[in-house]
């Protein structure tokens, strides 16, 4: 960060409030201890004129008259001392009130910036496994089924994989609800006759009216992939890849959650300073933790967002400052009601208050 950018950052309101009381405590202090001085000379002007009766007599006019006026610059310095005190406290207020709306628009900004590369991501995804399930070797694989047919889809599936590399893998269900071929039979074995008949991204890909539609659930562990919690896109396989044929089969596509969303959280544009009391979430419809850039509580923690403020905005919380965003979707992926979140607790900052002058009572 140059000089010209730091000097602009809304901290600066606070850290010149601070300056500013710091600079006028210290001066009020030394108009206290130079009328100390002055008042103490004056006192010592009276005694020596007493002293010297008729011949002091002047010199005491001049000395009363200076005692007095000390008494009257200690006046102004506490008056002073007291409007500067209350002008700070006020500034020091509508700074903070100024410096926590922007702070918490940014991390709002920030939140939105980050739900959407989800949303862009998992939209790619809708694309995908419409396209792959009018495939010939995917169609031909549920269609004609043997173990050519098998074999065969499942080497087009992993060329696929080679592709795309965000997926652990795709797998060809027939309408019963059995894996048939799979694309890395060899990393993961336990998909080969899988039944998926219960998964809810395989029901609901049998119920899609045509090849334009399709199903996504909720992040799961899936166990026959290693407990590797994924993002599942099905959709119907129809007679002849034709969008209105009908439904013989279900294609899922298993993207590889945890990586990809990972480099997400991990992405948000944050200072160095920022990032070390900054926590960036992915949270689902529920608030439960999807990604977290600390890596706690994903899957298992659900963060209490407080949404009052709509679909997008910021609010304090015990020290800290949370900003979210809900999702926008993007092209025709509608997006599933999750949020982006940010929480970031606040910057250690001393009170920007005047110390005491320590004003000298006139004696």
């Amino acid at each position: 960060m140059s000089a010209e950018d730091a000097s602009l950052r809304p901290e600066r309101i606070l850290e010149l409030s601070e300056r500013l009381s710091a600079v006028a405590g210290e001066k009020i202090g030394e108009i206290a201890t130079v009328n100390r001085s002055a008042k103490m000379l004056a006192i010592n002007a009276l005694i020596v004129a007493a002293r010297a009766g008729e011949a002091g007599r002047g010199f005491a006019i001049v000395a009363e008259e200076f005692k007095t006026i000390s008494t009257q610059i200690d006046a102004v310095a506490a008056a002073l001392e007291s409007q500067v005190r209350a002008d700070l406290n006020e500034l020091t207020v509508i700074g903070g009130a100024i410096l926590g709306h922007l702070r918490g628009q940014r991390l709002a900004d920030l939140a939105l910036n980050a739900i959407e590369i989800i949303d862009r991501n998992l939209y790619e995804r809708t694309c995908d496994v419409r396209w792959w399930a009018t495939d010939s070797a995917v169609v031909d694989c549920v269609a004609a089924p043997s173990r050519e047919a098998s074999t065969y889809a499942s080497q087009r599936l992993r060329v696929i994989l080679d592709a795309y590399t965000v997926y652990l893998d795709l797998w060809i269900c027939d309408p019963a609800g059995r894996v048939v071929a799979s694309g890395r039979p060899e990393r993961y074995p336990a998909a080969k006759g899988l039944s998926v008949a219960d998964s809810a991204w395989f029901k609901n890909a049998l119920k899609t009216r045509s090849g334009d539609e399709f199903t996504v659930c909720d992040i799961e562990r899936v166990r026959a992939l290693n407990d590797a919690p994924v993002a599942t896109y099905a959709t119907a396989i129809r007679e002849g890849g034709q969008a209105q044929g009908k439904v013989i089969g279900v294609l899922g596509v298993h993207f590889d959650w945890k990586p990809q969303a990972q480099a997400v959280v991990d992405g948000v544009r944050l200072t160095d300073e920022e990032r070390t009391r900054s926590r960036v979430l992915l949270l689902d419809q529920n608030h439960r933790v999807l990604a977290s850039s600390d890596g706690q509580g994903v899957l298992d923690e659900t963060f209490k967002l407080d949404t009052a403020g709509g679909t997008m905005g910021s609010y304090g919380d015990r020290g800290r400052t949370v900003g979210y965003a809900l999702t926008p979707g993007y092209e025709t992926y509608a997006g599933m009601g999750w949020y982006g979140c940010l929480v970031q607790t606040a910057e250690t900052a001393k009170p920007a208050a005047l110390a005491p002058a320590g004003r000298l009572t006139a004696a």
